[in-house]
């Protein structure tokens, strides 16, 4: 069986972009999910302990189950070998980077980690849309941050005007490339945009049928507070592997999280699939059929902006359509390139592409 990785979220924005504000957010909003927290930024954590804490090396429970340490940059790896320990149990990893930080330097650290037990889980980049024109003008790095994020959080927009924002928006988007861009007021976005919520081994919440997806409602998927959209996928129907990673190679701006399970059918009849994409990474888990298990396709796509009908049909084009269109022997090529085994390959990833083959640029 496939061990449990732990996604390691690496947050960043300047100063007063309300980074900990959203820290403090998803921490209130863990229900049950074991967040383990490293702040390399000394801003004013709403938790007594870590507050009183306060210098790298520190660590200290949360008392919810979480976990918070201090830590210096250079001890990243050292950190997370600490708070990946079994006993630890925690389900998510967020590093809250200095307001000076250079993101992709923790990102590299991050993908370059030895620990078998942790997966990148994207770069979130918190925009303070009243500060926005003059961050730029400051400090024009940011141009540069925002193309490498995998999910904005336009911040703070209940501080300024309609028309402002949505310049700031469609600016914002263009800097970010593919990334998907969400607003949030007092950095509350939906937890599951970063992590999942603990839920029982198997269970897909808001699982629905291959007919629901491609023909349901899309009002049933509106979640107008985070400005973000979920399509969920189940079908018994095996996918043709080159079809699907022609869909994900491709896959639209917007589009932040790809997860789920899925059966290549006579592709591979031995192995079902674990599949974590979020923004340009992605990777595979292949693990044996349990005896008697169900052989289906289980999936959940999150983003902003995304165009569902379009997704529908993509995926409806991936499905296998009877004998004549059986997968051939090569088909599966594509997908071991991101089975994480491989990874060891030099050639195999582009630190500034998260995930991806170098010759795929």
């Amino acid at each position: 069986m496939v061990t449990q990785q732990i996604p390691v979220v690496v947050l960043s924005g300047f100063l007063g972009s309300g980074k900990t504000t959203l820290l403090n957010h998803l921490l209130r909003s863990a229900r049950g999910t074991r967040i383990g927290v490293m702040v390399n930024d000394f801003g004013d954590i709403g938790i007594d302990a870590m507050t009183v804490a306060g210098q790298v090396g520190s660590t200290v429970s949360l008392g919810n189950g979480c976990l918070c340490c201090a830590v210096d940059a250079s001890e990243l790896d050292e950190y997370l070998e600490v708070l990946t320990r079994p006993e630890a149990r925690l389900d998510v990893i967020v590093i809250e980077a200095s307001g000076l930080a250079e993101p992709q330097e923790l990102v590299r650290m991050v993908l370059a980690s030895e620990n078998e037990r942790v997966v990148y889980g994207g770069l979130v980049q918190v925009v303070d849309a009243a500060e926005f024109a003059r961050t730029r003008a400051a400090h024009p790095e940011t141009d540069r941050h925002l193309a490498l994020a995998d999910l904005v959080v336009l911040n703070k927009v209940d501080r300024v005007g309609e028309d402002e924002l949505d310049a700031v928006h469609e600016a914002v988007s263009r800097l970010a490339g593919t990334a998907a861009v969400v607003r949030a007021a007092h950095g509350r976005v939906d937890p599951e945009l970063l992590f999942d919520r603990v839920v029982p081994e198997g269970e897909i919440e808001g699982q629905m049928s291959i007919e629901d997806l491609l023909h349901g409602d899309d009002d049933a998927h509106d979640h107008p507070h985070a400005a973000y959209e979920t399509l969920s996928l189940a079908s018994g129907t095996a996918l043709h592997p080159r079809r699907l990673m022609e869909f994900l190679d491709s896959r639209p701006e917007g589009l932040y999280r790809i997860k789920g399970f899925l059966d290549f059918g006579a592709a591979d009849p031995a192995n079902r699939y674990a599949v974590h994409a979020v923004g340009r990474f992605l990777r595979f888990y292949p693990e044996p059929w349990a005896p008697g298990q169900e052989r289906l396709t289980q999936l959940v796509l999150i983003g902003s902006g995304i165009d569902g009908d379009a997704l529908r049909k993509e995926l409806d084009g991936c499905r296998v359509n009877g004998p004549q269109d059986a997968p051939d022997e090569h088909s599966m090529w594509g997908v071991l390139r991101y089975v994480q085994e491989q990874e060891s390959d030099p050639q195999q990833s582009d630190p500034d592409e998260p995930g991806r083959p170098a010759d795929q640029d």
